[in-house]
């Protein structure tokens, strides 16, 4: 994966100093002050944070790899995440306090009461093949590293609630099957597309609002403070997902879609239905009675999942009824391998 081209002058300078060796920088603070767009919507606030978790999955080419646990890098995204999660507090309202008990039927209210326009009903019905492509490229940012952030909790989970999610995490992973892995039957789907599937290919391409849904699961999977988040936001991801996915899987089939192609969706029509009980109960119900103090963490970790994925929705059918593209670019045709 090569660094994405800068957006602004945080991601020139930060791009600037990751194509050289390690080495210590200062940014000014001029460089850091508040954005003129919402930070959500921010396209150089979102493609800097990217490029600084990024280090931390797969890395970048001709970018040395001790960037990673660099006090530099991290000192700017110390200061990128303090405004993204300023950002999201003022975006998306915190629960009400909860008590441990509740928090599974809590989740499922949550769930229940979100009221946004439905991207799987768009496709569903209207969409062209284009426009599903110009969707696959979008989330191929998170699904060709699909369950990595969420991974990072294992180890800081213990007793019921890290067993749940290493159940569901197994499955994500193909259960030992590389073939089986869902990041690898999503770049099946690409393929079969005529997509590139190679890992951030269309990270140029995808919008902030786009970005900042990955960046929330790494800012929440890799702190520890942020773990009753994450775990509420993976609750709210498997929860929303069956149903999605059965209308993404039909809506393909009705645009030509092969089997090839099909498989990604069947698979997690069937998988979330199973993961979004052990979600809600095994893992999130049981981390909040481990945890009380933590209930309301998790509700907020859903809450922030629908609101992102509300925003998203709404940039891309926004665009596509205006008649223009939700990308920053036309997605072009694989090259032939």
């Amino acid at each position: 994966m090569r660094l994405p081209v800068p957006r602004g002058p945080i991601s020139e300078r930060l791009f600037g100093e990751l194509s050289r060796p390690p080495h210590d920088f200062a940014f000014p603070g001029s460089l850091l002050a508040t954005p003129a767009a919402p930070v959500v919507a921010d396209e150089d606030t979102q493609v800097a944070l990217f490029a600084c978790y990024e280090l931390h999955y797969q890395g970048f080419d001709a970018v040395d790899d001790r960037w990673e646990w660099n006090r530099s890098v991290l000192a700017v995204r110390e200061r990128l995440e303090d405004r993204f999660e300023r950002a999201l507090a003022g975006v998306v309202p915190r629960p009400p306090a909860a008590s441990p008990r509740a928090t599974p039927r809590l989740l499922v209210e949550t769930v229940a009461a979100d009221d946004g326009p439905s991207l799987a009903a768009y496709l569903h019905r209207e969409a062209d093949l284009e426009r599903f492509r110009e969707f696959v490229a979008h989330r191929s940012i998170y699904h060709l590293k699909e369950a990595d952030p969420h991974t990072w909790a294992i180890p800081r989970l213990r007793g019921p609630a890290k067993a749940a999610l290493a159940e569901i995490q197994a499955d994500e992973y193909g259960g030992g099957r590389a073939g089986r892995m869902h990041s690898e039957l999503f770049r099946a789907t690409m393929r079969g597309l005529g997509l590139d599937d190679t890992y951030g290919a269309y990270a140029d391409l995808v919008p902030a609002v786009t970005l900042a849904a990955g960046n929330t699961m790494s800012m929440f999977g890799l702190h520890r403070r942020h773990r009753g988040k994450l775990l509420g936001q993976l609750a709210a991801f498997e929860m929303t997902s069956s149903l999605p996915n059965l209308r993404y899987g039909q809506a393909l089939r009705r645009l030509g879609g092969g089997a090839e192609a099909l498989r990604y969706y069947e698979e997690h029509v069937r998988a979330d239905a199973v993961h979004e009980q052990i979600a809600v109960h095994d893992m999130c119900g049981r981390f909040a009675a481990d945890h009380p103090e933590l209930a309301g963490d998790v509700l907020y970790g859903a809450a922030c999942a629908l609101t992102l994925d509300r925003l998203f929705t709404e940039h891309v059918v926004g665009r596509w009824r205006a008649g223009a593209g939700s990308l920053r670019e036309a997605v072009a045709a694989a090259a032939p391998r």
